[in-house]
């Protein structure tokens, strides 16, 4: 990777748009999912969690098909286009669908095209980049701005179109119904982006005819011995379970401070717990800009403990303040929680696999960070959300207790195990 050669202006032009659409899409639907579900198709709190997980499975078969595909067999920039596509129409069928079995398989299904195309964009950006510590972090940001304007759009179009004057009750059922045209904007944007796909730049298969014979899932995961990866993606998991607990209950918790702060706030960033969430987001661009510059002076493992860190942090100030401002400084660490270590993580994984099984170790740790992760996460998450429901209602304290000690041990096994540098893995190599 040649570290001098400026990025030029027209190939970071187009991956950041990529990453916009890319981001916006999700960003558009799953932070309202939870209110939406719960409050307006009246779905069981575990069955709630279960469609939540469903979306997992993609991340679990991705490594296996997606992954290979692009490594041995197709461009992964038409890969990407036919994948949206098709998700845009499924998501778009999620916005009218209101028996539990149907939403249910057609979770499964979206999860298993979508959840692919997170690790494959990053694979394409990777590809292409000159400089992977210095670029990836100007291009990946702007992923988070799709989502915070998704988030924003949402968030005003349920405050102008769906917040009829009267109680909260009758707010809160208004808002809740005008969540299924979060899902039909994440569908026009899928299509949007399934297009611009066909004009990314071309990544072909790594490997030649030749070589087509390995799969190469099966590489990958032979590269995830080395120790960097293999703690990695051991913390991947109890990571991703408490992530869940973040976008599983959160936008109805900021629900009641947003319609308690209603023409502050909401007229910012709209009405509905997600645009308040996007605050996370915005402060994922000053941490992804400063990785660039952090990358080379400091070790992976301080950059992943401070990520482990804040989400502690995070937990805590749910589970024991109450006010506004110190609810909100939660929602801000979550640009140190993704930054520092989901974005981090990702680095990682490129730097220590060989060019020829990239995409599918970009995948492989989708399985476990959006894959096992989620799966396991949500039924979890929705069950100690059941145990901490009060008589009086949701008991925070109790619920978010749970992945503030979860993240305090993964930090302490970070320290113990993880090593201090590792060194990137060489062209053609193994792992260091």
């Amino acid at each position: 990777m040649n570290a001098t050669r400026p990025l030029p202006g027209s190939l970071n032009l187009r991956l950041s748009l990529m990453m916009f659409l890319q981001y916006a899409i999700w960003g558009a639907w799953l932070p309202i999912l939870y209110p939406f579900l719960l409050g307006h198709r009246s779905f069981e709190l575990e069955q709630v969690g279960y469609i939540l997980g469903a979306g997992a499975l993609g991340a679990i078969v991705g490594p296996f098909i997606a992954g290979h595909i692009a490594d041995r067999h197709f461009s992964t920039e038409r890969f990407l286009g036919f994948s949206h596509i098709v998700g845009a129409v499924l998501v778009w069928r999620l916005a009218d669908t209101a028996d539990y079995q149907t939403f249910l398989i057609l979770s499964v299904v979206y999860g298993m095209v979508y959840a692919p195309t997170l690790a494959l964009t990053n694979s394409l950006a990777f590809h292409h980049l000159p400089d992977r510590d210095r670029d990836f972090g100007r291009v990946r940001l702007w992923g988070t701005i799709g989502w915070i304007a998704a988030g924003i759009c949402v968030g005003h179009w349920l405050r102008l179109q769906y917040t009829p004057l009267g109680s909260d009750e009758v707010i809160q059922a208004a808002q809740n119904a005008g969540r299924a045209d979060a899902f039909r904007l994440s569908a026009a944007l899928g299509f949007l982006m399934g297009l611009y796909c066909f004009t990314l730049p071309h990544t072909p298969p790594a490997k030649s005819a030749t070589e087509k014979g390995d799969f190469a899932a099966f590489s990958a995961m032979a590269a995830i011995r080395c120790r960097p990866l293999s703690i990695l993606f051991l913390l991947a998991i109890p990571v991703s379970m408490i992530h869940q607990f973040y976008f599983v209950f959160t936008s109805e918790f900021l629900s009641s401070y947003g319609r308690d702060t209603a023409n502050s706030i909401n007229a910012v960033l709209g009405v509905g717990g997600g645009g308040l969430m996007t605050i996370g987001q915005m402060s994922e661009i000053p941490v992804l800009a400063a990785i660039p510059l952090l990358a080379g002076k400091v070790s992976r493992k301080t950059l992943l403990g401070v990520g482990l860190l804040a989400y502690a942090a995070r937990m805590a100030l749910f589970a024991y303040t109450d006010s506004l401002a110190t609810v909100l400084v939660g929602v801000a660490l979550h640009g140190l929680c993704f930054g520092c270590f989901i974005f981090v993580a990702f680095m990682v994984v490129d730097e220590e696999t060989r060019p020829d099984i990239r995409a599918s170790a970009q995948n492989l740790f989708n399985l476990v960070i959006i894959g096992i992760g989620i799966a396991v996460g949500s039924p979890v998450a929705a069950r100690i959300g059941a145990w901490a429901q009060g008589a009086d209602g949701m008991d925070y304290t109790k619920l978010f207790s749970v992945p503030m000690y979860a993240s305090l041990a993964c930090f302490v096994v970070l320290l113990a195990l993880y090593p201090a540098r590792s060194r990137p893995v060489e062209p053609g190599g193994g792992g260091a």
